[in-house]
């Protein structure tokens, strides 16, 4: 069978060249909308529960993009249905549930430097996917990066309770679901454009949170300040953010697209210290540092 008619495939990107400013542009606005998503998650739970959560952003985001005549023109061929049913999955509804949660026992810091783990998932799934063995320089940036995580891990979860633990898991559970959307979603914004994609996908999730969700809400107790941080989590991380970063991986593949989650933990900590007075270890920020380094040489192996 076809590369492309697997239900599980990803592709090279249309744009082999060096990023320009456009790239760019994409990189930094996904990587300031996505790093601040934890910093809003923190805040959004003082009034709402975790499923609460998810679905009003979920809900936010597909509003959103389906303003947009581009979302909704767009047909999908049969055989990529399947696809957008297991993006909608695999990038909004399950790792968006598992978020809120686990950030009822970690920082929003220690979240957004596990999710600085990405783009090593991203890139190990790329070279199983299409069926490439990565170079040795690769190999070696995966494997620095994996002792980064391995260094943030330990650090978040040393001394911790059990639900810290927890909560630590969840958050590479929801990694490992970005890692495989990320790659999903490559072929298909190649065929359908960012917004249309997204705007399925984002249909699919919210056609599965809606009765939990509705739920969750009713059984939540909002408050300006929970408000005030849902609003930019649903619309702006949710909706603008996933549209960036859709149209950055289509454009320069899921290995090198990726590349925007290295700053990710960077706006993360830095909010996390200057809004809830976190204060990471420095066994974890040398974890993320390894991470970077380890991911930086795997995006560099792609040239």
């Amino acid at each position: 069978m076809a590369a492309e008619e697997r239900l599980i495939s990803t592709a090279e990107g249309t744009m082999r060249s060096a990023f320009g400013a456009t790239e760019w542009l994409l990189l930094s606005a996904t990587a300031l909308m996505w790093g601040s998503s934890f910093l809003l998650i923190a805040f959004a739970l003082e009034g709402f529960r975790p499923l609460a959560v998810t679905f009003v952003r979920v809900s936010l985001g597909l509003v959103f993009v389906m303003t947009l005549p581009a979302a909704r023109r767009a047909r999908f061929a049969a055989s990529d249905r399947p696809r957008l049913a297991l993006l909608g999955v695999s990038w909004l509804a399950l790792p968006l549930v598992l978020y809120p949660i686990a950030q009822r026992h970690v920082s929003s810091s220690v979240a957004g430097m596990i999710t600085g783990s990405q783009p090593l998932m991203v890139a190990a799934m790329a070279a199983v996917l299409l069926r490439r063995r990565p170079r040795q320089a690769a190999a070696g940036g995966l494997a620095v990066g994996f002792v980064g995580v391995l260094l943030v891990v330990s650090a978040s979860t040393k001394g911790a309770k059990s639900a810290s633990v927890g909560g630590t898991v969840l958050i590479l559970v929801a990694v490992a679901c970005y890692a495989l959307a990320t790659n999903l979603a490559v072929p298909l914004q190649q065929r359908y454009g960012a917004l249309a994609v997204i705007g399925r996908a984002q249909l699919v999730a919210f056609v599965l949170l809606l009765v939990p969700g509705v739920v969750a809400l009713a059984q939540s107790t909002p408050t300006v300040g929970s408000i005030a941080a849902i609003l930019p989590l649903g619309v702006i991380c949710t909706g603008a953010g996933y549209v960036s970063f859709t149209t950055l991986v289509g454009r320069a593949g899921a290995t090198r697209g990726a590349v925007a989650i290295y700053l990710v933990p960077v706006v993360a900590i830095a909010l996390g210290v200057l809004f809830r007075d976190e204060r990471p270890s420095p066994v974890a920020l040398v974890g993320v540092a390894l991470v970077t380094l380890g991911a930086l040489v795997v995006g560099r192996s792609e040239h």
